[in-house]
């Protein structure tokens, strides 16, 4: 393997314009697909098969005209005014017009138009009165009464019960992340515009959102940083310039490669964050591996720019072939769960990945030969034949040897910490964003507390209750959906139920059930399950099947379900990296320490996440305040993703490990001289990566800025407290027993060659080179 990449290599740099070129084709023919393909993101979160989503797919098809988006508008009157005042009941009336002319808002007074036209021939207004009747008076004492400002009720119009605030509930002809770009907007800018000579403040639901920016000043910001750390870790203007790149042109085919196709094959707009954010942390981080191993054969071995790109692509290209084989592994191990939404996140993220890989073993080598020997400046090259002079070990040695030395206590650290971080995952809960999620300040959380102060909690999340007939296609009588209302109400929990609507055949109806409680606590969840339990006696009491579904609903089928496939895909991630690990390694112990180092960590990670997201811990460091359950799809994919990319920093780091081991070194030696080679670029790969990704925490969208956060505290864990101490103590620990295998397998494994050593031997350097592993490993052991 490593005499095929040094080849590879020395190709690109010797023929760097025929490979930019063809990287060059590449991005134009994504540029030229973009422009005339626009692209088409979803913020629906879909799980095929579970029962909300089953009640979903059955009312597209029984009540189509209830299939599209819902939207919510809350309307505050002035301080010390009322919705019904002159002035302030004219504005709203105005503003209500206005959303309901908009071309994609189905104008529900049309539809009851034509219902009061029927008379008593409406199959909707005698089951509204019916159920009307049933559901009596809320004893919440927070009952909306209808918005009557001419004695004729505003279909989707309530006004709250101490006249403050108006609540709008409408539905669009599209699901929202279907409608064009800029409706959403448009439809608010409408009923602000109107609302305004009334002194009304218009605020938007949570679900009033447009798909949210990919790329914000966070995310700029954490490049930013990025490429201060690769200028102060490579000292160059030039070669810290490459990985960003590199990383560029990896998202710009990767992502963009994926949003032409979105309009063959939905894509959610947290697919496209997820793979922008490990395109950019990738992409650099390899680059900036391959990198530094040249400037290591220039400056300590003395080798031409061109001999060293060809070994280093030979070597760390190796490694990170490998590193990124784990991480597009882990990746599509998501495919074993069976979820669409989650697939697609896995093809899109696992692309952009390889993409990078190919573009740091073919893109990086041909723009390495078009700077030659301006990779290492004047300066860095005196700054290394002065420390050469000297003979000093390096600061990285002297850590190294510390952490050999006091590998126990080390050990016990590096143990402890995570298993202290991790305490809090122990009261996890799982569910969507709501509301309550986002930051003060905001619409969305301005209009969530003003319909839970005016109304209840309950309002911002209604359940919707299907009902349809048992025998057939008979229609539903009022008196059936009475008694179904009736027996609704007498669950505990359950503050109002009204008529949302019904097909013209009368044979479906859909009950909004509003709890008492908000859509993410424990109660609203019992409601739930009381409604679900109870449907079996429904069934048979009345001839009605019921079904549930909503918002909250939707989060504890998806959490349910992510729950159950977490298992198979853990372990079906384990089993392949593991057989990665240790044709790389030939070892059994390293992959099973890296594979239970990864648990660590992961458990460390959801711990802080818990703790700063659902109990509200530290916020303010990071600008948050928003309590809110960690979003359901967020332990699965964070998994998938930190399990890759612990195995990257793991495969940096003991492949320097291993390659001084081939090459003579005593296994503490060893571990003292890997360390020293590596844990410069893994400690600057790193802070890269958490830059990056801690960039995303900023994004207005609550189920990016946890995975931000998830990924970023993931990341500084593992690398700094798994990789960087827990590895090297355990590796000095075990001494030869680290890289022991049996012999049948020895013989029976392929040689992949990572370290180089049939490189060496096939290809001998051009002039002897200074043995530094051993010179590295005897001054190291000789301070510890």
């Amino acid at each position: 393997m490593s005499v095929l990449f040094y080849r590879l290599g020395r190709f690109a740099y010797g023929k760097p314009w025929y490979v930019i070129a063809g990287w060059l084709a590449v991005v134009a023919t994504v540029v030229a697909l973009l422009a005339t393909s626009p692209v088409k993101l979803s913020n629906e979160v879909r799980i095929d098969g579970t029962p909300s989503q089953k009640v979903i797919d059955d009312l597209a098809t029984s009540l189509p005209e209830a299939s599209g988006g819902q939207g919510m508008l809350v309307f505050k009157a002035p301080d010390g005014a009322r919705i019904d005042d002159v002035g302030v009941r004219t504005a709203l009336l105005a503003a209500v017009d206005a959303v309901y002319s908009h071309d994609h808002v189905i104008d529900a007074r049309k539809v009851l138009a034509r219902e009061a036209a029927k008379g008593k021939n409406s199959p909707l207004l005698r089951a509204q009165a019916a159920v009307a009747q049933a559901a009596g008076q809320s004893p919440s004492g927070k009952t909306p009464v209808p918005f009557q400002p001419d004695g004729q009720p505003v279909a989707g119009v309530t006004v709250s019960a101490d006249g403050s605030t108006a609540l709008m509930q409408f539905q669009f002809d599209e699901q929202t992340y279907e409608l064009p770009s800029g409706t959403i907007d448009s439809v608010v800018e409408a009923a602000e515009g109107e609302s305004a000579p009334g002194g009304l403040e218009v605020l938007p639901s949570a679900s009033m959102m447009e798909i949210p920016e990919v790329v914000g000043v966070g995310e700029i910001v954490g490049v930013v940083v990025a490429a201060v750390v690769l200028l102060i870790t490579l000292g160059s203007v030039v070669a810290a310039g490459l990985p960003l790149v590199i990383a560029l042109v990896g998202v710009t085919v990767g992502v963009g490669g994926a949003f032409t196709l979105s309009t063959v094959f939905e894509i959610h707009s947290l697919t496209a964050v997820l793979a922008l954010m490990l395109g950019l942390a990738v992409g650099i981080d390899y680059a900036l591996f391959i990198v530094n191993r040249q400037r290591r054969l220039i400056l300590d071995d003395g080798l031409d720019a061109h001999e060293a790109a060809g070994r280093a692509i030979g070597t760390a290209g190796s490694a990170v072939f490998f590193a990124g084989s784990t991480v597009v592994i882990a990746l599509m191990g998501l495919l074993v769960v069976g979820i669409t939404l989650l697939s697609t996140m896995a093809v899109v993220a696992a692309a952009t990945i390889a993409i990078s890989v190919l573009l740091a073993l073919t893109l990086l080598p041909a723009l390495l030969g078009l700077v030659k020997e301006r990779i290492c400046s004047s300066r860095t090259r005196n700054t290394a034949r002065q420390q050469k002079a000297v003979a000093a070990p390096a600061r990285a040695t002297r850590w190294g040897a510390r952490l050999v030395r006091h590998r126990y206590p080390a050990l016990a650290a590096a143990l402890l910490v995570p298993a202290i971080l991790a305490v809090p995952a122990a009261d996890m809960k799982l569910g969507l964003p709501s509301g309550a999620s986002y930051n003060p300040g905001t619409a969305q959380r301005h209009s969530y507390e003003l319909v839970s102060d005016a109304y209840g909690p309950g309002y911002n999340g209604p359940l919707l209750v299907a009902v349809s007939p048992t025998t057939g296609e008979q229609p539903l009588t009022p008196a059936t959906l009475a008694a179904v209302t009736s027996d609704l109400k007498d669950i505990k929990g359950a503050t109002s139920v009204s008529l949302a609507g019904m097909n013209s055949t009368g044979t479906t109806a859909i009950l909004s059930l509003v709890p008492s409680s908000g859509p993410n606590d424990d109660e609203t969840k019992d409601v739930v399950t009381a409604v679900r339990n109870k449907s079996p006696q429904i069934s048979d009491t009345h001839g009605a099947a019921i079904g549930i579904t909503g918002f909250t609903a939707l989060a504890i089928d998806i959490s349910d379900r992510l729950a159950d496939v977490l298992p198979l895909y853990v372990a079906t991630v384990l089993v392949l990296s593991l057989i990665v690990l240790l044709l790389v390694f030939r070892s059994f112990m390293v992959p099973v320490m890296a594979t239970l180092g990864f648990l660590l960590s992961i458990a460390a990670t959801f711990g802080l996440t818990t703790a700063v997201f659902q109990w509200g811990w530290l916020q303010d460091l990071i600008g948050l305040d928003a309590t809110a359950p960690v979003v359901s799809l967020l332990p699965i994919i964070i998994t998938g993703i930190l399990y890759g990319l612990a195995m990257d920093y793991q495969m940096f780091l003991v492949t320097s490990m291993r390659e001084a081991h081939v090459h003579g070194a005593t296994p503490r030696g060893a571990t003292i001289t890997g360390f020293a080679r590596a844990s410069s670029v893994v400690v600057a790969a790193a802070t890269i990566m958490v830059s990056v990704f801690a960039g995303f925490i900023f994004n207005a969208q609550p189920m990016i800025k946890q995975a931000g956060f998830a990924l970023a505290a993931g990341i500084l864990i593992d690398a700094f407290v798994i990789r960087m101490t827990l590895i090297p103590a355990t590796m000095a620990l075990a001494q030869e027993k680290a890289w022991w295998i049996p012999a049948w397998l020895d013989r029976l494994l392929p040689d992949l060659d990572v370290e180089g050593d049939k490189l060496a031997q096939k290809i001998p350097l051009p002039h002897p080179a200074t043995p530094r592993s051993h010179g590295i490993a005897e001054k190291a052991e000789s301070i510890s």
